[in-house]
């Protein structure tokens, strides 16, 4: 991607400051992929003493992974503060007060952890990644991992509010929509980082809506603005927006509006580094078996 289809940090911190108080009451798609990307866990063996929620929102994977892994210590990272506020008070003060200490919050970019080297065993992300520079986190990932450790995350693939971007397609050449990673793209940048054998998979989450007015204001709930350096201001009048809004009218169907979410869940396992710093190669020399 160019530099002009990379999500700005400074607007994605502020639109996630400014959408902590009520994220949950909108986040209902949040919440299903995040339940989704967790059952994904069934299925692996993996003891960590250290796990990162990476892009913790408002905590909401918390309880669940403390129920999988109790004696694990979990370090929560999210770029918003006051996501992290909301994720320390959503319980009530007894329950907090009766909860294991073995959580940590940190405020950081995903791209940037502010964590040791082969400090954790495993890393859960539930749709961040299209917020960041997807090489770079996966680079912090392989760096913060220990070798064996795994990398589980979700995000939105291309087709991500095909509808919207469509009605906004007449209205002047700005992307109005965030822009998406294609799988496979995700995919490679795995195995570029040192994770060997991605496991991806896609599934297509069609949300309904009475109006296009209610798409925005969920969007608008959940932080889920554009936040692209070349974004428009504005559509500069009610003219541009009624037109965008009769584009969308056109896919109505059976009274409502369809808004796609192209969800991708992927995991890997982080390899033993073949390269050193100084950029020699590391060969694996196996003893011989008597004959």
């Amino acid at each position: 991607m160019s530099d002009a289809q990379l999500p700005d940090k400074r607007l994605v911190r502020r639109s996630f400051e400014r959408a902590a108080r009520r994220y949950d009451a909108s986040a209902v798609l949040q919440r299903e992929v995040g339940d989704r990307l967790l059952s994904h866990l069934d299925a692996i063996r993996i003891e960590p003493a250290r796990m990162i929620d990476l892009g913790s929102g408002t905590g909401h994977a918390f309880d669940a992974l403390r129920h999988r892994f109790p004696k694990t210590e979990l370090v929560a990272v999210d770029i918003a503060h006051a996501m992290l506020i909301q994720s320390r008070d959503r319980a009530s003060w007894w329950r907090r007060a009766l909860q294991p200490r073995n959580t940590r919050l940190v405020c950081a970019d995903a791209e940037r952890l502010p964590l040791a080297t082969a400090s954790a065993q495993l890393l859960f992300s539930n749709l961040t990644l299209q917020w960041c520079r997807y090489d770079a986190v996966f680079a912090e990932a392989a760096r913060v991992l220990e070798v064996g450790g795994l990398i589980l995350f979700s995000t939105f693939g291309p087709d991500t509010l095909k509808e919207l971007r469509a009605a906004f397609s007449a209205i002047d050449g700005h992307a109005h929509v965030n822009r998406f990673v294609d799988m496979h793209d995700l995919g490679d940048g795995l195995v570029a980082a040192g994770f060997a054998d991605p496991v991806m998979e896609m599934e297509t989450i069609t949300v309904e809506y009475a109006s296009v007015e209610a798409v925005a204001r969920d969007l608008k709930a959940i932080g889920a603005h554009n936040v692209l350096p070349g974004r428009p201001r504005g559509l500069s009048g009610r003219g541009r927006w009624k037109q965008m809004v009769e584009r969308y009218e056109q896919m109505r169907r059976d009274g409502v509006l369809p808004a796609t979410f192209e969800v991708v869940y992927g995991h890997a396992w982080k390899t033993p580094p073949r390269h050193i710093a100084d950029g020699r190669q590391v060969m694996d020399f196996h003893p011989r078996r008597a004959p």
